[in-house]
């Protein structure tokens, strides 16, 4: 059970990074549609499901150890396998200089530290952890996910979210709306699984044959914390006063109280992190072993330029693009 546990915990760090603990991407993806978002959510959740089941078994049953590998399983072209290979690396490393954009945010908005230095000490950190590899990472996730879960939890029930829930009604869509919600939730899904999927792979040793159940316990972690996230912007939205906040959870946790918003700020720290390292890891991953240390230290170079884009931005625009891309790659890789 505790190898089971090491898996959905690094699944969990893979997944929820600072678009998601910030609010910015179940806002952008699930709340924008209201009560079908929430339905949303749910699609989304069992889609992720079904995708960490199906990737960890096949993983295990044909010894798939790299990404490539398991594009050459669907006998694609070699074309489009080069094709597919080169958006998820490109996808991994854009994830990467997001999460290092978000930690540098988040400390410029609630501390006013200058962006840049965060973004110089936050690459030096991920350089070093990228030196321990995958050993390092796991471990990192076992001790910083349980503690992130737990205070995302006890902010839901001190927002009182419990009442909002009971208060929340489910209006089904009818025939002649709008049906950009399910594309939506499934969109989401398949921009994770760019992400998760060279995760997956990785960490297949420690899923052997309990492949099912870390499918559902981590289905229902993701959709207990997401479900938490998306009923605390539905009830603090009012008058549209987080549509230009960048990291709306963290103005959220300031006015259920002063400290939840400096507790809130662990989460916001701890899937930066997670999520951090594991897109960073992914790429190292991908691209050519040998040349593991110098691609380490290009890309945390890089990083210094590139997150100085505004976080919400490169959030909103980078990653609704790579979801369409995602839908690509699962119907092949799922078949």
């Amino acid at each position: 059970m505790k190898k089971s546990f090491k898996v959905i915990f690094t699944i969990i760090g893979t997944v929820i990074g600072a678009g998601f603990a910030s609010g910015q991407e179940i806002y952008s993806f699930f709340n924008v549609y209201k009560e079908n978002g929430f339905l949303g959510i749910i699609i989304s959740c069992l889609l992720t499901g079904f995708i960490i089941y199906v990737i960890l078994t096949k993983a295990n049953n044909l010894s798939i150890s790299s990404y490539k590998q398991l594009l050459e399983n669907t006998k694609l072209p070699n074309k489009i396998i080069n094709i597919f290979n080169f958006i998820v690396n490109l996808f991994l490393l854009l994830s990467f200089y997001i999460m290092v954009a978000g930690f540098a945010t988040y400390f410029k908005q609630e501390f006013g530290i200058p962006k840049i230095v965060m973004i110089i000490l936050t690459v030096l950190i991920c350089y070093i952890t990228f030196m321990k590899k995958i050993e390092g990472i796991t471990k990192i996730n076992n001790i910083i996910i349980p503690i992130l879960i737990l205070i995302i939890c006890i902010l839901g029930v001190k927002a009182d979210i419990v009442l909002e829930i009971k208060q929340f009604e489910i209006h089904l869509p009818q025939i002649s709306n709008n049906f950009m919600w399910i594309v939506k939730s499934i969109e989401y899904a398949s921009y994770n699984s760019i992400l998760l999927i060279p995760m997956l792979i990785s960490i297949k040793k420690y899923a052997k044959n309990k492949e099912k159940s870390i499918s559902i316990i981590s289905a229902v972690i993701f959709f207990i914390l997401s479900s938490i996230i998306f009923f605390m912007l539905y009830k603090f939205n009012n008058a549209n006063k987080i549509n230009n906040v960048e990291m709306p959870m963290v103005y959220i946790a300031g006015k259920v109280g002063e400290i939840y918003k400096y507790i809130y700020g662990l989460v916001i720290v701890f899937s930066i992190y997670s999520t951090m390292i594991s897109a960073g890891y992914g790429f190292l991953e991908n691209v050519k072993k040998e040349k593991y240390k110098f691609f380490n230290k290009a890309i945390c170079i890089s990083a210094i330029f590139v997150a100085n884009i505004s976080f919400a931005e490169l959030i909103n625009i980078a990653y609704p693009v790579f979801g369409i891309l995602g839908l690509a790659q699962l119907i092949f890789v799922l078949k």
